[in-house]
């Protein structure tokens, strides 16, 4: 009873985990799409493709680990994607510092490793140095988001802390702790309870800075509006003065005006000149009309 259930839970495990493990796609989309990673950096796809291949490696080498190696080995392809896509469209000094580290994390510790557990390391002692690489790794995972939580504290904002990825990862550590209790694995059940409460307390900021984030954004909104509106404004102002210097063209076009009009038409043109810029456009505001709707009065 306690192995098929510990099975299920180990399906679930596995289902949400290839959710957080695909979570990147959208990011990785708009890369592709622009043809640049812009400000996006290579280290947390690196640390994970090294973290889930160490995972696969310890599933291999645990009689019980077919589920702890279907679930990484599928993160490690995910990852693997994720640093491809990464070398190909980041800037060429980006690129070459992510490919350093690829090459030391991913090869060289990776492989060394391997080696040392294949070659130096017997029995049992296999599987626990390789589960003690992975829970160190899988706890700091974990902890990363202690930075965004102290960001939450500070700005009282949760604008950096996205709340599903936080319940994934809430939801992802607690199956997994679970698992770890039923088939009794201290190294996969030490890093997943931290996470528990890591996670936890991630939702519970959440829950406290929710309200006061929305609140605090509709002066930017206003702002942003306003601003918006001025554009608006300076284009509209824009497209009149054309409208107005394409109906001055259309006159001159036509045939002479008698001399009391060229000479009214002096008049204003002198009178404009001394107005303020202000004034100006108060003044050409009245004829927005007549540009739009066509003045009936034009010959």
């Amino acid at each position: 009873m306690a192995a098929s259930l510990s099975f299920i839970i180990g399906i679930i495990g596995n289902v949400i985990s290839i959710l957080v493990f695909a979570s990147p796609i959208k990011t990785f989309w708009w890369v592709v799409k622009k043809k640049s990673t812009e400000n996006y950096k290579g280290v947390p796809y690196i640390t994970t493709l090294l973290s889930t291949s160490l995972w696969t490696f310890y599933g291999i080498i645990n009689p019980d680990g077919l589920l702890v190696m279907t679930v990484n080995g599928a993160g490690a392809i995910f990852q693997l994607t994720y640093v491809i896509l990464f070398l190909i469209y980041a800037p060429k000094a980006k690129k070459v510092k992510t490919a350093k580290l690829v090459a030391v994390l991913n090869f060289g510790v990776l492989g060394a490793v391997i080696a040392v557990t294949l070659l130096a390391i017997h029995g049992t002692m296999r599987l626990t140095f390789v589960g003690i690489l992975c829970a160190a790794l899988t706890i700091g995972m974990y902890a990363s988001p202690l930075s965004a939580m102290r960001t939450v504290l500070k700005t009282k904002s949760v604008e950096y802390m996205p709340f599903l990825l936080s319940f994934f990862l809430f939801l992802n550590a607690g199956v997994w702790s679970a698992y770890a209790v039923l088939v009794k694995d201290i190294y996969i059940g030490v890093p997943n309870a931290i996470g528990f409460v890591l996670g936890s307390a991630q939702l519970i900021l959440y829950g406290m800075y929710k309200n006061k984030s929305v609140s605090s954004k509709p002066d930017e909104a206003m702002e942003e509006d306003g601003s918006a509106h001025l554009m608006k404004r300076g284009i509209d102002m824009h497209s009149l003065e054309e409208n107005l210097s394409n109906r001055s063209l259309n006159k001159g076009r036509s045939l002479p005006k008698p001399y009391i009009d060229r000479q009214y038409s002096f008049q204003k043109i002198i009178k404009t000149l001394s107005l303020s810029p202000y004034e100006l456009q108060l003044s050409r505001l009245p004829h927005e009309s007549d540009v739009e709707g066509g003045n009936p009065d034009q010959p």
